[in-house]
């Protein structure tokens, strides 16, 4: 398509409103974040370990990628609208059971349900690219996660103070209102926009190989996995970090958590103002060599000795700012290899993408122990993002060697 469709907020015969696409997307930024800085009591109240309760991060994204590879077929098949109304709806019943369970094995399990809300970045996605050509989806997918990098920013902090003024338990109560009002907006303004749709469900998973085959699909899904990899990683290593080697609050530790949140609104509204003109592939490696270089000063600052709390989480906004300007970049370039797969490509490049997040997660998760800092964290985040910077260079390299502008 060469220009977007007319668009009416609440009107389900139109595409979804922006608005709708940055809220289906943002309760998952949410889901996944809001209730970090209470990890030190849940594993009290449940009497474990912080490793085993830290899985609630490490499970979520990984079962977050599996359902990628389904979702993204699934919504090919039977359409964008459907897939998002029923995933919202196991939602709520998976935030229900993470509030009454008694154990931390039937919490750990209902709060793995709850990654089906990853439909609401998927569904999206495909949404963006069947509305809007390459360059027009890169800046548009910017915007919208410009926009869902609020969440992220705040999450934690309510998370942080709704735990000291009641407890752990009110983050997943907010997180079943919240759900319920996507729910209700996502029928009420939610259009499909999938037009051609594939014949079965067995033919979007044969058309896989045609992806896996790609060197540039490739190139483009490794960038922003090991991209993202040092914000997964953060993910699972900061709540120690935090706690156990700055003895932070969770209400302070919420206000420090969401530090790469701005970093990564800046590096949205970034890609959304500048990928057109500069192309994506600029806009991903500037973005690779603006998480190394912060990671680089952060480290020679720890080495100096110069530690806390606000220095650290201060330059972990870079890892969100190169982010910002990799994700919805590297996302347009692997949604844009077959256009007419948008769908199996969202959801295929996501598992990936989550896939080594969910590994990255536990990994610093295990590495962090009483007397080691911030460094196994450091160093961890630091060779993901080189890697990312050798993936974008890779493709760059392919994409001039089979003459693509």
């Amino acid at each position: 398509m060469t220009s977007r469709p007319t668009v009416r907020f609440l009107d389900r015969a139109t595409p979804p409103h922006i608005m709708t696409l940055v809220l289906l997307a943002g309760l998952g930024a949410l889901s996944m974040n809001i209730f970090l800085p209470s990890l030190p009591a849940m594993a009290e109240e449940f009497g474990t370990e912080y490793r085993l309760i830290q899985l609630s991060v490490a499970l979520y994204l990984g079962v977050n990628a599996v359902l990628q590879v389904f979702i993204g077929p699934i919504s090919d098949r039977f359409g964008r609208r459907p897939v998002m109304l029923a995933s919202i709806v196991i939602f709520l019943i998976a935030t229900v059971g993470t509030l009454v369970a008694t154990t931390v094995e039937v919490f750990l399990a209902f709060r793995a349900l709850q990654a089906v809300i990853v439909a609401g970045l998927v569904v999206g996605r495909a949404v963006v690219r069947d509305m809007v050509p390459q360059e027009e989806a890169a800046s548009m997918i910017g915007y919208v996660t410009m926009g869902m990098a609020i969440v992220p920013m705040v999450g934690p902090m309510i998370g942080g103070a709704l735990e000291e003024a009641f407890s752990w338990h009110a983050s997943f109560w907010l997180l079943l209102a919240c759900g319920a009002l996507t729910l209700w907006l996502a029928w009420s303004d939610m259009g499909e926009t999938a037009v051609h749709r594939s014949t079965s469900f067995a033919q979007q998973f044969r058309q896989y190989p045609e992806l896996l085959t790609s060197r540039r699909f490739w190139g483009y899904c490794l960038t922003a996995a090991f991209a993202s990899g040092a914000f997964f990683a953060y993910l699972g290593g900061a709540p120690f970090v935090g706690s156990e080697v700055f003895h932070l609050s969770p209400a302070v530790l919420g206000f420090y958590f969401g530090a790469p949140a701005l970093g990564y609104a800046i590096g949205n509204f970034l890609s959304g103002r500048f990928s057109v003109r500069l192309g994506i592939n600029r806009m991903v490696l500037a973005g690779t060599l603006i998480t190394c270089l912060g990671l680089l000063m952060l480290l020679a600052v720890e080495l100096a000795g110069a530690r806390h709390p606000a220095v650290f989480f201060g330059f972990i906004t870079f890892v969100g700012l190169g982010n910002g300007m990799v994700l919805p970049n590297a996302t347009a370039g692997m949604l844009s290899v077959r256009p007419r797969l948008a769908g199996s490509a969202s959801g295929l490049g996501g598992a990936i993408m989550i896939g080594g997040g969910a590994a990255l997660s536990a990994l610093a998760g295990a590495l962090l122990t009483p007397g080691s800092g911030p460094y196994p964290l450091l160093y961890l985040m630091l060779a993901t993002s080189g890697a990312a910077v050798v993936s974008i260079l890779y493709v760059i390299r392919r994409e001039r060697a089979v003459g693509i502008a």
